[in-house]
């Protein structure tokens, strides 16, 4: 990736925050590395270089500023944007691949080799998987030594070295102190939140529209799923290793997120997939810009900044939920998706060994209707593969679309997640019987996380249209948002709003 020596150095020495993510500055006098806003003074000219990614700086053997910590900037947003194989790698990295599968294992989900995969990385972000991989364990341990009180031989393990003395060994290098010492800077220790319980903060490019968020995914909420309440919104989740619970709460610069897991390995993952619900690496400014420049978006974009795409923890739960809302209301297929939900095997197992869980790890669980109650993760499609014709309340032609659906996923066919292939995933989508354009687009946008998906057909959308007198016929429409290209899903967002 080349970076512009003169536009960069611009925005370190106006110390704007909308590149945090997007490059880091090396000072090679002193040693470090730091995001661009770092409040520090301005280095020399001399002394700079600068890196398209946290791992290539610290190839180049710098470590990372301990004042701006550049670790904990929010992503690149052109890696939720880009659909190409590197695009996908970092989304799968980010998720914990590489640490569970290793890089063979991430080359196989990309489908190339590992030396040609390092190539394309190491040119775009100036390292390979590898090292990617590793800039995030030490990102996780460092988080993990600040906000709980593990002892650090299970810090090693839950943040994914392979023995403790690669995990000294790495925070050594990237921080220049050994990992007792970043503890005592904290200054003291976290406070008993209980086992498997971490508090920390997601980043995000401001301006962050929080209520279209939390409106979005209130109207969306499945009863012992997911809740929204006092402007926290929880869920439960299904992790690689285990199953987890977020609570997460939009503030000033940062999201507050509480997770409980139930097994700390899951602690990376879990954070990718909020920030990736959340769209907390997106550039809003860009988005918004763009869609200004519409007469008949410019008045909600002015009075809304930083409406957020609303994307997915779990990709076969939008495939699932998309089928379920094909032509009903929202409460409908709600209704509807809580009937098959109390049939799974995840609601009559999984959530008492989740209660169990969080109740072993020191959580306090509340019987009054105000009280927090646990939350169990959405079902997989093998769950719902055994589910009876009983527990569907749908129509018999989509009650086998869901199940050739859960069999595609389950039988390893096809990949919802969003490191998969954009096209090709839109594709068999389409080849499932009674899985039309809206409900492929609708997974694309939400599931793949595709920012230029544009819903004509659909009625919210037609209404939104005409709320703000753009044209409404799914043809008219279509041609019009050309205009609106790369960012037609965010468009849609702000069509429902006014609808």
């Amino acid at each position: 990736m080349e970076l512009d020596f003169e536009r960069c150095y611009r925005a370190v020495d106006s110390r704007d925050q909308r590149f945090d993510g997007w490059f880091y500055t090396g000072v090679t006098s002193t040693g470090i590395y730091c995001r661009p806003s770092c409040p520090a003074m301005t280095p020399k000219r001399r002394n700079v270089r600068f890196f398209p990614s946290a791992a290539a700086a610290q190839g180049a053997g710098l470590r990372a500023c301990r004042r701006c910590r550049p670790d904990a900037a929010p992503g690149s947003p052109q890696w939720d944007v880009r659909a190409d194989v590197v695009g996908r790698a970092m989304r799968l990295i980010a998720d914990g691949v590489v640490d569970r599968d290793g890089v063979p294992g991430l080359a196989g989900r990309l489908g190339y080799t590992e030396r040609h995969l390092h190539r394309m990385l190491h040119a775009e972000l100036g390292a390979g998987p590898l090292a990617l991989a590793r800039a995030q364990r030490a990102q996780t341990a460092r988080t993990l030594i600040e906000t709980t009180a593990m002892g650090m031989a299970e810090i090693a393990f839950a943040a994914g070295f392979g023995s403790v003395r690669q995990f000294n060994e790495t925070i050594r290098e990237v921080y220049a102190v050994p990992p007792s010492e970043l503890r005592i800077t904290r200054g003291r220790l976290p406070g008993p939140a209980g086992a498997g319980t971490i508090t920390l903060r997601l980043a995000y490019r401001p301006p962050l529209h929080a209520a279209a968020l939390l409106d979005f995914l209130a109207v969306r909420a499945l009863p012992g799923v997911e809740e929204v309440r006092d402007g926290t919104y929880r869920r439960g989740l299904r992790l690689p290793r285990g199953t987890g619970e977020a609570a997460l709460t939009p503030a000033d610069g940062h999201v507050v997120a509480t997770l409980r897991l139930t097994d700390m390995r899951d602690l990376a993952p879990a954070v990718a997939r909020c920030r990736r619900l959340l769209d907390l690496d997106a550039d809003p400014e860009a988005v918004d810009e763009t869609l200004a420049t519409d007469p008949a978006l410019a008045r909600a974009v002015a009075a809304e900044q930083g409406v957020r795409l609303p994307r997915a923890v779990d990709g076969f739960e939008i495939a699932l939920r998309a089928i379920t809302t094909q032509q009903i209301s929202l409460p409908a297929a709600k209704t509807t998706l809580t009937h098959l939900l109390s049939h799974t095997a995840t609601n009559r197992v999984d959530h008492e060994v989740c209660v169990e869980q969080t109740a072993s790890a020191g959580r306090k669980l509340h019987d009054q209707p105000d009280g927090p109650r646990a939350l169990r993760p959405f079902a997989g499609a093998e769950e719902v593969l055994g589910v009876g014709d009983g527990g569907f309340r749908m129509p018999g032609a989509r009650r086998e679309t869901v199940r050739a659906l859960a069999r595609e996923v389950a039988e390893g066919r096809l990949d919802l997640d969003p490191g998969g292939d954009r096209e090709e995933t839109v594709r068999q989508l389409m080849a499932l019987p009674g899985v039309g354009a809206w409900t492929a687009g609708y997974v694309a946008m939400r599931a793949l996380g595709d920012p230029d998906v544009l819903l004509p057909t659909d009625l919210a959308v037609r209404r939104g249209a005409t709320a703000l007198g753009l044209p409404d016929t799914p043809t008219t429409l279509d041609a019009y948002a050309d205009r609106w290209r790369p960012w037609r899903s965010y468009a849609v967002i702000r069509l429902w709003r006014a609808a």
